[in-house]
């Protein structure tokens, strides 16, 4: 037979644990759904990951980094930062130029090899779809992977730093699909 006691041992490990949760959700870490293909082939639509909160607290966001933020009221994207602040961002022939100089974008071979005769990325300069011809102090310049069906800072503008909610780099869901992406 169970004791009140016990009962309330048990109530006690329980309201502990949901507080525990609760914590951890709210400020370490957090579950989020990817909604769409603007991330592909890089993450897929209904692919579940895991948010790291706590990161940006103690570092920087770096460039290539793949994060959460708040894009609109009660709607997060998960996008690629491209551009950090005081960058010149550029594409030309469907390649990356930060500041004059070119980079490699690795996680868009498979897509650019599909796309043959097609420019992944459309040309442009940052002040043609900015406001700002340099990625301003505290925000930055995000991408999709999928860069012909992707909102991002082309359309919506830089990102503020406050708006970002953390780092996204573990899928957990589907288990056959787990891992750790870049």
């Amino acid at each position: 037979m169970i004791t009140s006691r016990e009962t309330f041992e048990w109530m006690k490990v329980i309201m502990i644990a949901l507080v525990l949760a609760f914590l951890l959700r709210q400020f370490f870490f957090a579950p989020i759904v990817v909604d769409g293909q603007s991330m592909m082939p890089t993450l897929g639509d209904r692919d579940r990951m895991i948010v790291n909160k706590i990161g940006y607290t103690v570092d920087s966001p770096d460039r290539f980094d793949i994060i959460v933020f708040h894009a609109e009221v009660d709607k997060d994207y998960i996008k690629r930062i491209i551009g950090l602040p005081g960058d010149h961002i550029a594409y030309r022939n469907d390649t990356l130029y930060i500041n004059g100089e070119p980079f490699d974008e690795p996680y868009l071979d498979a897509y650019k090899e599909e796309a043959a005769f097609l420019p992944l990325t459309i040309d442009f300069e940052l002040e043609d779809v900015s406001l700002y011809d340099r990625v301003p102090p505290g925000h930055y310049f995000v991408m999709g992977d999928n860069r012909q069906y992707s909102k991002d800072s082309r359309h919506i503008d830089v990102v503020e730093e406050s708006e970002i909610v953390g780092q996204a780099n573990v899928i957990f869901w589907p288990v056959d699909e787990l891992r750790v992406v870049n």
